[in-house]
């Protein structure tokens, strides 16, 4: 999720509840091979992890087979694990650029770009994020093209563009994304994804569906205990949000603006009688000196 699970957050879930896989922010691929060297150096922060995260899988973006490729090459140079194709991305100026969410209206170039990423990955397994469907589920289509790239895994997020998040996630698709693989006779591993919240949901769903994982995203904010399954004292809570801040501060706070860091504060703050007057004052902070200081102080209350 961009500017969410950057290195310094991933760090912290590796510490707290380590899953079996993670993921960086998504990456401009165009970016990667187009932009000046400012811009690109910016750029290859998001692809920044430490040994503690793996193994890490570089996710990246484009509607370019050539830039696919050479992100792909770029990901073996830099030792990822693997390399996962977003086509999910319903954000606007990511689809005007042919790229997220808009390759499932455009299956023939998905399929080059995704081919592109294999050959520049070399041995490394590539994977497609996406959906059921752009403006209606069309699974029996669009997965069937995707499939026959064989990429090694597919995550399917249980709605459709046009959906968005606005709905509950539908889960009966992931069984029948399943069904169509086999029906394929495909070794593609199907990820189900879409509004599991915690390790006995995912569980669950995994017998429902018969899919081989489950990726949970929104439910790690404010909790880098998710995959361990573990719910932690206010105090420990609070601990842990000051050594994100300044991990956060450490490894990106000369690049990345502080403002970043605040998508957490709320989140791990949630529910902590009395903590309302800290969140409001916290997010008035300009940097990770000044927030760190307010929460040591309420932690000493």
């Amino acid at each position: 999720m961009a500017d969410v699970t950057d290195t310094a957050f991933r760090q912290i879930i590796a510490k707290c509840g380590k899953p079996d896989v993670m993921f960086t922010e998504f990456v401009s691929a165009d970016g990667l091979a187009l932009a000046p060297e400012k811009g690109r150096q910016k750029l290859l922060l998001n692809l920044k992890y430490s040994e503690e995260e793996r193994p890490i899988v570089a996710q990246f973006f484009t509607s370019s087979p050539e830039n696919m490729r050479k992100a792909a090459e770029l990901a073996t140079e830099l030792k990822f694990d693997g390399v996962d194709i977003n086509m999910g991305c319903p954000d606007k100026s990511i689809e005007k650029q042919g790229a997220g969410a808009a390759l499932m209206k455009n299956p023939k170039l998905a399929r080059e770009v995704l081919r592109a990423a294999k050959e520049g990955a070399g041995s490394l397994p590539v994977s497609v994020k996406t959906r059921i469907g752009f403006n209606k589920p069309e699974l029996e289509t669009w997965l069937v093209e995707i499939l026959r790239e064989e990429p090694a895994a597919v995550t399917i997020h249980a709605r459709t563009r046009k959906e968005m998040s606005k709905i509950p996630a539908q889960w009966d698709y992931v069984r029948r994304a399943v069904e169509i693989r086999n029906e394929l006779k495909g070794k593609t591993l199907i990820i189900g994804n879409g509004d599991v919240k915690d390790l006995a949901e995912a569980r669950r769903r995994v017998e429902e569906t018969g899919c081989d994982g489950v990726m949970l995203g929104r439910a790690i904010f404010g909790n880098p205990w998710l995959f361990a399954g573990k719910q932690p004292v206010v105090s420990e809570r609070l601990k842990v949000l000051i050594e994100h801040i300044k991990l956060f501060d450490e490894i990106l706070g000369g690049t990345k603006n502080f403002a970043v860091m605040k998508k957490h504060f709320k989140s791990y703050l949630h529910g902590i009688d009395g903590a309302g007057e800290l969140r409001a004052s916290i997010m008035d902070t300009e940097n990770a000196e000044q927030a760190a200081s307010l929460i040591e102080r309420f932690l000493d209350k």
